[in-house]
């Protein structure tokens, strides 16, 4: 009796982890077309001071090299969009910390950190247990924010660019 059931509870095991991808995918397509270069262009440089910067983490400077190099470590990809999705939420909540609320990338960078937010729903399960331990310790770093911890000047530009780059690099296979 109880082997008919291993089948069925496959199926449904199976429909939701398609259904959980289903809406992550869909926070990424909003994601993408909200992160098109020209959006990036006009709200994180036009509308900024010429040459202003942010001061973040080192860790916070998310490249694409630094998704290769950690795919090189053997990381699964799951911990790779864990790592991407921290380090992107952090670095928009401080762009997002030193604009006025009348300033023209208020409401874009607002709109950015409630899509953040809500993808991050999506990982509210994922545990340290989940994660391999090389990006649980940068995720560590990255949330408690060690005074220690060597700043880098970067422009809110270059910071999105690298965001919509390492995502379509993560999320292309699976989101098309």
């Amino acid at each position: 009796m109880q082997r008919g059931y291993v089948p069925l509870l496959y199926f449904v095991a199976i429909l939701g982890l398609e259904a959980v991808m289903w809406k992550e995918c869909r926070i990424i397509e909003v994601l993408r077309n909200k992160l098109v270069y020209q959006q990036r262009l006009q709200y994180m440089k036009h509308y900024f001071p010429i040459n202003y910067t942010v001061n973040v983490q080192f860790e916070e400077v998310l490249r694409t090299a630094n998704i290769s190099k950690l795919r090189d470590q053997n990381v699964d990809e799951l911990s790779l969009r864990y790592l991407w999705l921290n380090v992107n939420s952090q670095v928009l909540l401080k762009i997002w910390a030193v604009l006025l609320e009348k300033h023209p990338s208020w409401e874009y960078t607002q709109d950015l950190c409630h899509l953040f937010e809500t993808l991050a729903e999506e990982y509210e399960n994922y545990n340290q247990e989940n994660v391999d331990s090389i990006i649980w310790d940068l995720v560590e770093r990255i949330l408690i924010a060690d005074a220690g911890s060597s700043q880098k000047a970067m422009r809110p530009k270059a910071l999105m660019d690298n965001c919509a780059k390492v995502m379509s690099m993560l999320y292309n296979k699976q989101c098309k």
